[in-house]
């Protein structure tokens, strides 16, 4: 049985998820709080300034309810993401489980929630892979199709839909062979921006963009 979250970080970094799961894999605190936001949509189309200020948000006020009121305007389904039939829902399926932080109904489509940024067009293919576990899960136990899921971003106010395609369900069992293969370390990546932020980095001896350019390297 394959966790969601492990699926999501062998399509970011196999050598992360190698490490990972060596330790605590509890998100931070900081994590939770952006989440929350996803919870309060209405909320913060209202807030004033001072109020939006005190979130962590990656906009400014004005930038942020615009996204937001953008967002509404652009989903089918955005009342139901404000008002989900479920909440951090425990999905199984066949070959994975993880957390889904909404569920919607009619039709049953599972809902995940970034602390980070989307890319300028559609998710992040961690996010995607995520995505597709996520409706696989939920398909499974309501055995039924789920053609779409969405993720979202709450620090920008975004929400982007992922459509159940050809080529997302190859990603997908892509990282479970990914997953499936992992018993030592796998090799480290090479020249990747990805290194520069990751926790594990000097724990992983990868030499990052910034250091090499300490060194004269970059």
């Amino acid at each position: 049985m394959f966790a969601f979250s492990d699926l999501r970080l062998a399509t970011y970094c196999p050598r992360k998820l190698y490490y990972a799961r060596q330790g605590d894999r509890e998100p931070p605190a900081a994590v939770a709080a952006v989440r929350d936001l996803a919870f309060r949509y209405p909320e913060l189309l209202d807030a004033g300034d001072a109020e939006l200020r005190a979130l962590p948000l990656d906009l400014s006020p004005a930038e942020y309810r615009q996204t937001l009121r953008r967002t509404r305007e652009r989903l089918d389904r955005f009342e139901d993401l404000c008002d989900p039939a479920e909440r951090d829902a425990l999905l199984t399926g066949q070959d994975c489980r993880g957390i889904a932080q909404k569920v919607l109904t009619g039709p049953p489509e599972p809902v995940l929630v970034s602390p980070g940024t989307p890319p300028k067009n559609g998710v992040w293919e961690p996010h995607s892979v995520w995505a597709v576990a996520a409706a696989k899960a939920l398909a499974w136990e309501q055995q039924e199709p789920v053609a779409r899921a969405f993720v979202e971003y709450p620090a920008v106010g975004e929400i982007r839909e992922v459509r159940m395609t050809g080529g997302r369900k190859a990603a997908f069992r892509r990282a479970m062979r990914t997953v499936e293969s992992i018993e030592g370390p796998p090799p480290r990546l090479r020249n990747s921006p990805k290194c520069d932020s990751c926790e594990y980095a000097s724990e992983c001896g990868v030499k990052t963009r910034s250091l090499r350019s300490l060194l004269g390297f970059g």
